[in-house]
């Protein structure tokens, strides 16, 4: 069992990495440091490529019926209990920035739960869901299917930065 574990905890990491680096890949390129940064972005496809690996040799990779219910499953657990308890422990603090980091996370998940339940509906009629661009706000992650609202409903951003998802 140790090694399911270290499988476990070896993906968290790796996946923790890519994350990290690709937030360093992008203030080094702020900073004008190009190089760096396509240095940063390069070790966190390394790093996706580990975490990739490690979920595939502990079974974390099923079907799309499967993965779409445990995304589902994660999504609702984050909204309904994680990111709650977080955002009133960061009120408590009196910790805004995180409250507000919590807040459209929360909001976000809620929203990733609702299009994860779509699309399983979507699937058990045999069906993939209908071709349609794609949109992520850059500031929440308020994730749009269709056309990008005129404003970003989660944090109020302009539509002309939404992100289109290729």
């Amino acid at each position: 069992m140790a090694t399911t574990e270290n499988l476990k905890e070896a993906f968290a990491g790796e996946s923790q990495a890519n994350r990290t680096y690709l937030a360093f890949a992008k203030k080094a390129e702020a900073e004008g440091f190009k190089q760096i940064a396509k240095l940063f972005r390069a070790a966190a496809e390394a790093e996706t490529v580990h975490a990739h690996a490690h979920l595939r040799v502990s079974g974390g990779v099923k079907g799309t019926s499967d993965n779409l219910q445990a995304a589902i499953e994660g999504e609702g657990h984050e909204f309904r209990e994680m990111y709650p308890k977080f955002l009133a422990e960061a009120k408590a603090e009196l910790n805004k920035a995180a409250q507000m980091s919590f807040q459209f996370a929360l909001a976000v998940e809620e929203i990733h739960h609702g299009l994860y339940e779509k699309a399983l509906a979507t699937l058990r009629q045999g069906k993939d869901l209908d071709a349609a661009a794609i949109y992520v706000c850059p500031v929440c992650g308020n994730t749009v299917i269709g056309e990008a609202p005129d404003k970003c409903h989660v944090c109020g951003v302009p539509k002309e930065k939404f992100v289109e998802v290729k």
